[in-house]
């Protein structure tokens, strides 16, 4: 049971109901022109999916030898150089557990990679600081060419608490999206590093500044998990933008953050997060939040001492974390009303969505 008496799964199939199932919208592409994206950027790729390429499949990855591969990187490998603009190449990978690292490099664009199910389709590493990689270098999972979609796994870095920043996935690429995908890890789980990233119905488990980095990030309908860390201290999000000409920034929407299932947090200290950088951005807008966040909400990072150019904003929240009434006291902390300054983080104003999700097929909306 939830901390407001319904199941978890109950919760989720309510907040899937206010969302806009855009996987036929049709109409969407038709009437699409090419927009400013906020990035300086104008451009709008012709992204090809099974459903619109009569059910594409170009390989298989299986690791009894039924498929074309037997590993995951192999088969990325395979696909070879793929400049932007190309059609989408795609890639089944079927049930299994795959212990190794899979790099979708800087010129693999428009990938997509299809699992059999979170439960059934697993990848797995254990890189990490304690063991003598650089946080940037430990992802199990590496997104760098432009136009990814990965939906239907989980990815995991196992190497514990005690091994500090160890990274499950870590994604650079722009207009990428990750649908129904559990992110396994402890502390520094989730490296969204930078551009414009989209994340459905993903379920994301951490510690320590488990969902980290400087991209344009939007997280709907996705489930939020704390673990027990080391030093009695979660913090959920670590934003690292720079200044304000960075149109950067995480927008949590229609979510839920509690506990992990069967994990225990008595004694632990739970914020939703902390400034990586001067100017961080992190909204929350209509999520159920559990009691495990402190009636603060956030806190400080050790060395920052100017908490007015952050942006933290808390909209129409629900469950017994989301009171603002004790909130922090910082000029940059906004306890927001005015529609038209929530208005600003949806979908589509922020990280221009409506422009290039449509051609991914994974379903989202476009309103608060």
């Amino acid at each position: 049971m939830s901390e407001i008496g319904v199941s978890f799964d109950s919760l989720q199939s309510m907040l899937r109901n206010i969302t806009i199932d855009v996987i036929n919208a049709s109409a969407i592409n038709k009437g699409m022109k090419t927009n400013k994206n906020g990035f300086g950027i104008s451009k709008v790729l012709a992204m090809e999916t099974p459903s619109t390429t009569s059910g594409r499949l170009d390989v298989v990855v299986a690791q009894d030898g039924s498929g074309d591969y037997k590993t995951i990187q192999e088969a990325v490998d395979g696909a070879g150089e793929r400049p932007k603009g190309s059609r989408r190449y795609v890639l089944r990978v079927k049930e299994g557990v795959y212990e190794e690292y899979v790099k979708v490099g800087i010129k693999s664009n428009n990938i997509m990679i299809v699992g059999d199910g979170i439960s059934k389709t697993i990848i797995t590493g254990n890189k990490s600081n304690g063991t003598g990689f650089s946080t940037f270098q430990s992802a199990t999972f590496v997104a760098e060419g432009d136009g990814l979609v990965a939906r239907d796994m989980t990815i995991r870095n196992t190497a514990g608490p005690e091994n500090h920043q160890a990274v499950a996935l870590r994604s650079d690429s722009d207009m990428s999206a990750f649908y129904k995908r559990s992110i396994e890890g402890y502390q520094d789980t989730l490296y969204v590093h930078s551009n414009r990233q989209f994340f459905k119905e993903c379920d994301i488990y951490g510690t320590v500044d488990f969902i980290f980095g400087n991209a344009a990030a939007v997280f709907q309908n996705g489930r939020i998990f704390a673990r027990r860390p080391p030093n009695g201290v979660d913090t959920i999000t670590a934003h690292s933008r720079e200044n304000t000409n960075q149109t950067t920034g995480f927008v949590i929407q229609n979510s839920v953050v509690r506990g992990a299932p069967g994990v225990r947090l008595g004694g632990v200290k739970t914020y939703m997060g902390r400034p990586w950088r001067a100017y961080a951005r992190t909204v929350v807008i209509g999520t159920h939040i559990g009691s495990l966040i402190e009636p603060k909400g956030w806190i400080e990072w050790d060395y920052e001492t100017d908490l007015s150019t952050l942006y933290y904003g808390e909209y129409r929240n629900l469950g017994p974390g989301s009171g603002t009434e004790n909130r922090v006291d910082w000029a940059g902390f906004h306890v927001i009303t005015d529609i038209q300054e929530v208005q600003k983080f949806t979908l589509s104003k922020f990280i221009d969505g409506a422009s290039w999700l449509p051609q991914t097929r994974i379903p989202f909306s476009i309103i608060l």
